[in-house]
């Protein structure tokens, strides 16, 4: 029998189970630690903490008045009216308390029909008119070949704005903020106003000479045609309405953005009188840089033009990291939530024998709560906004996240328990929103309970050839399926042994404990000769994978053009993670025979013939 971890009031589990089911306690002075970080709610948050519910729900709430989104009020007896409207609402009970009102369908929006198509690291897209990374024009050639190809969607990594300084962060996966996109990513001469600037586009076209990805160097440029871009045009009447309809959210990220390039990219290290949002000292720090404040409200609007048609008419699948960074601007703004002293992580596994730490402040479960879910619902909508498809990292944080003491190592940390039907709840009123299908990222170990949960609210589970042994046949319908992650060797990697090496190279592991992860992965390559090419490989791999039943079937375009090296090698510290280009143009990709063959196999697949 598995044993049940005893979670304290806290929301702190005192042992955890491994992927061999075996049970470790956590040690007293770890678990002390997360309750002084933790802290205690305050007596009445039961009183006025959001309600999550469904139509139908019983509240154990009697004689109160709810104030609907439309401003229709409603009266509430006991229960929610079957036909009660979906949405957020203000609950008024006859005690006095005020609190929120969640009311949610309880399953996320599905498609009705079976989609393949391609996972794209954007970044590594580039086409000839690219300025050194692939771009939002870039994404939508990519959605038009993919279009002409018969794909229903395009998987893009994680779009989101990191610190605009000198030095760039690299990985999608520690941004700044989950609300607002990464500037980066705009085609320059597509910004409204580039018409009338001298745009030097061959010095930006050069960019893309360099061997890797140079974010540094590509911000820089890109930056400065882009200022010269606003105070030329500064976007006009439309900017200013749409500027006007955001509101503080998007204020107070141009705020953050303007304040960090004077100050640096950890809120912490800025004069003491700018720490707070809303102090009158950032107040008049606005006042007097109101043009650079502007400047990065102007770049969201660009994006959001660009973005809405590099994915029109299909669904584009964005990617909501696990966290962000814990000097950025979500952190500056939600610094109240946060767990001081403390990031999430992971505790050691099969891959990792001392555990992960990802670097990203968790919030704290009550305080997110106290919030009315505010951080967590901005999130959602904003990286789901426009697209029609949302991928959760690390799903299972929405159950319970892995906490890693400052002081400590990896394997020092914890797991502690968050309001997972609330938030499911949450993703699944946003998801029928925004008509957008929602996969979870389900990968490692997954405790029991937390897909069934997912299934209960139709979020796609995702299912990986490398890793599952059963027949692709008999996987589950509701998941995406597909070979592998941006984490994991391309198949060619793995096939040519190029990734074993390259990871021997980096000291990720013994020669022992690298031959037997190559040999485990290759076990789910059956009936290749070892003579095969690394065009048959590929073949392989995806003929395997057009045998799920999955209603989406997913293909990397790092394996359809046989790319031997992965986007990222976690542990590789020395390695130029998340900056290798693909090594086929944008333009060049539908006519790539390889690429050609998965297509025609995927489609083969979702169409049963």
């Amino acid at each position: 029998m598995t044993p049940t971890p005893t979670t304290d009031e806290w929301g702190i589990d005192a042992t955890w189970l491994d992927a061999l089911d075996e049970e470790h306690q956590i040690a007293q002075p770890t678990i002390d630690r997360l309750r002084e970080v933790i802290g205690t709610p305050p007596a009445d948050l039961e009183d006025r903490a959001p309600i999550v519910a469904r139509p139908g729900d019983s509240l154990e709430v009697d004689g109160a008045e709810v104030v609907c989104e439309d401003g229709e009020v409603r009266r509430v007896d006991g229960e929610l009216p079957a036909d009660f409207p979906l949405g957020y609402h203000w609950l008024q009970s006859p005690t006095g308390h005020r609190r929120r009102l969640i009311v949610s369908p309880g399953r996320c929006w599905l498609p009705d029909d079976r989609a393949w198509g391609w996972a794209v690291q954007l970044y590594a897209t580039r086409s000839r008119e690219s300025w050194g990374i692939g771009d939002l024009a870039d994404l939508r050639a990519v959605r038009r070949m993919a279009a002409e190809q018969g794909a229903g969607f395009v998987l893009i990594n994680p779009l989101h704005a990191v610190a605009p300084i000198e030095a760039q962060e690299a990985s999608p996966y520690l941004p700044a903020t989950r609300r607002f996109r990464n500037p980066i990513y705009l085609r320059v001469s597509e910004v409204p106003g580039a018409d009338g600037v001298d745009l030097e586009e061959d010095a930006g076209r050069a960019l893309s000479e360099r061997p890797l990805i140079d974010r540094n160097a590509i911000w820089a440029r890109k930056r400065e045609v882009l200022m010269r871009i606003f105070f030329a045009h500064g976007g006009g009447e439309a900017f200013a309405r749409w500027r006007e309809e955001q509101g503080q959210t998007l204020q107070d990220w141009a705020t953050w953005a303007a304040i960090c390039e004077e100050h640096g990219a950890d809120w912490h290290a800025w004069p003491e009188e700018l720490r707070r949002p809303g102090s009158r000292e950032v107040a008049a720090y606005v006042e007097q840089h109101g043009a650079v404040v502007g400047f990065h409200a102007w770049l969201q609007w660009a994006l959001e033009l660009q973005l809405t048609a590099a994915t029109a008419g299909m669904t584009v699948i964005q990617d909501l990291p696990i966290g962000f960074a814990g000097g950025g601007a979500d952190a500056w703004a939600w610094q109240d939530a946060l767990a001081d002293g403390v990031s999430v992580g992971a505790p050691p596994d099969a891959f990792n024998s001392q555990g992960q730490d990802w670097g990203s402040p968790p919030l704290i479960p009550w305080r997110l709560r106290d919030a009315d879910y505010e951080p967590f619902i901005q999130s959602i909508r904003a990286t789901m906004a426009g697209a029609g498809g949302l991928r959760i990292d690390h799903v299972m944080g929405l159950f319970r996240l892995w906490w890693v003491p400052a002081d400590g190592s990896a394997a020092d940390g914890a797991y502690v328990r968050y309001p997972a039907e609330d938030l499911l709840d949450i993703v699944a009123l946003e998801s029928v929103r925004a008509e957008a299908l929602v996969v979870g990222e389900d990968l490692g170990t997954v405790e029991d309970g937390v897909r069934e949960a997912m299934a209960e609210h139709g979020v796609l589970s995702y299912r990986l050839l490398w890793f599952e042994d059963d027949d692709p046949a008999e996987w589950p319908a509701e998941a995406m399926a597909a070979i592998s992650t941006h984490d994991l060797p391309t198949v060619a990697g793995l096939w040519t042994g190029t990734d074993m090496a390259e990871q021997r190279e980096q000291g990720t592991g013994t020669d022992e404990e690298l031959e037997r992860g190559r040999n485990s992965l290759l076990e789910h390559l059956p009936g290749l000769p070892e003579e095969a090419s690394v065009e048959d490989a590929v073949e392989r791999a995806h003929r395997l994978l057009a045998r799920a039943p999955a209603l989406l079937l997913s293909a990397t375009l790092d394996d359809a053009v046989a790319e031997e090296r992965r986007p990222n090698m976690p542990g590789a510290n020395d390695r130029p993670n998340w900056s290798l280009p693909l090594p086929v143009l944008v333009e060049d990709l539908p006519s790539h025979p390889v690429l050609r063959t998965v297509a025609r196999t995927l489609a083969e697949g979702v169409s049963g013939d």
